[in-house]
């Protein structure tokens, strides 16, 4: 169970401070939920940059502080300063924080601070995991035994599994479209949920796949016969794809108006013109101009139409949860139901179970990952009413 163990000032500021009680007193202990992580005490060293946080001291009575950067050593989170501090030294443990925090030259820059605001609403993927051993395993319990490797495995497994539906694992990320018209999919995209360009007000315009043009998974080479040519260890000789060429040459204006258009003509492979042979009118599902993208999945990119060259766009997707350590962080309002998901998944993969038994797991399970997606959907009623105002506005033609 949770407890609040930092002051407003480590958890909204990031810092910590300490005085030096006695002559020479060398080690000082933090106490933010954030461990510190070390590098170097040398801002001349590149490890210095890994440092999570800086150190700066000030004389007693005088506030004017600036950064500590003699020897010192960090062993969890208990800082240890070869030759100790002066009686009455002020210390301060500032964590890198996207303001620069508010000791020495505000320049202790990074996302440490951030990260750690709201964590309370979350519980680690360890605590999950210890509090299972806890609750669940033992003797007398509905599960005696368990190896912790197979516990973890399932703990992952139900990470993944609430990522892609239950959980809040939307990612995004701020990018520009450069002239290749081309971006590489994120280390740890799985799957894509919305794609936007920005405007000069900040406000965000849908980016819509278009099934309009494909990106070739294979492109070979042929020979005068159509047949595709092989390099000298067998394989087939790949080109670059013509239709992603002719796409990325091609404007949304002129998109739009040749499908509009009814009588524009139509040129074939061979150069023949032909024309269209009725009137069929724009296709609403085609009918907008904020550009579009398809996904290459030959080369692992989003491919984008030439008129959004330069744009400011935010890519929205979904991860499954562990790629990173920041990641492996459940709600709490999603934890009973990853208990459920674990013991299941322990007990059906046992031979030798009662069926009944596993049933009711199942039934437990589903029961509380619904919960889950209730309690995460965050439904707000007054966010409703707003919405519902305009239910009874006519829609005229």
């Amino acid at each position: 169970m949770s407890l609040i163990t930092e002051n407003n000032k480590q958890y909204y500021a990031g810092s910590q401070s300490f005085i030096a009680t006695a002559s020479n007193t060398s080690t000082f202990t933090t106490t933010f939920d954030t461990n510190l992580v070390f590098g170097s005490y040398d801002p001349l060293e590149s490890n210095y940059a890994l440092n999570n946080f800086k150190l700066y001291t000030a004389v007693a009575g005088v506030l004017d502080y600036t950064e500590y950067v003699d020897q010192y050593t960090v062993v969890g989170n208990t800082i240890t300063i070869d030759g100790g501090l002066d009686v009455n030294t002020s210390l301060v443990v500032q964590l890198k924080t996207e303001t620069g925090g508010n000791f020495g030259n505000r320049d202790a820059y990074g996302d440490t601070v951030q990260e750690n605001w709201g964590s309370y609403a979350y519980t680690k993927l360890d605590d999950i995991i210890n509090n299972f051993l806890v609750a669940y395993v033992g003797a007398g319990k509905l599960i005696p035994s368990v190896k912790r490797t197979d516990l973890i495995f399932f703990a992952k497994r139900a990470m993944q599994e609430f990522s892609y539906d239950t959980l809040k694992s939307i990612k995004s990320q701020e990018l520009n479209i450069p002239p290749s018209l081309s971006l590489p999919m994120p280390q740890d995209y799985v799957n894509y949920v919305k794609m936007s360009w920005v405007d000069n007000s900040g406000i965000k315009h849908v980016i819509y796949p278009t099934t309009l043009t494909s990106n070739p998974y294979r492109n070979p080479v042929q020979d005068a016969n159509g047949i595709p040519t092989q390099d000298n260890f067998g394989n087939n000789t790949l080109g670059t794809s013509i239709t992603e060429e002719r796409w990325d040459s091609n404007g949304i204006n002129r998109i739009n108006k040749a499908l509009k258009d009814d009588l524009s003509p139509i040129v074939d492979g061979l150069g023949n013109v032909q024309t269209r042979s009725g009137a069929y009118g724009l296709d609403p599902k085609i009918a907008q101009v904020n550009g579009w993208f398809t996904i290459n999945e030959r080369q692992n990119t989003f491919s984008f139409s030439n008129d959004l060259v330069g744009r400011l766009i935010i890519l929205e997707y979904v991860s499954d949860g562990l790629a990173y350590d920041l990641d492996t962080k459940v709600p709490k309002m999603a934890e009973e139901a990853m208990y459920a998901y674990m013991s299941h998944a322990i007990m059906s993969t046992r031979s030798g179970q009662p069926e009944y038994v596993i049933n009711r797991l199942s039934r437990e399970k589903t029961a509380k990952l619904r919960n889950a997606k209730i309690r995460l959907s965050n439904i707000k009623l007054e966010e409703i009413s707003q919405v519902m105002r305009g239910k009874s506005k006519w829609i005229k033609s």
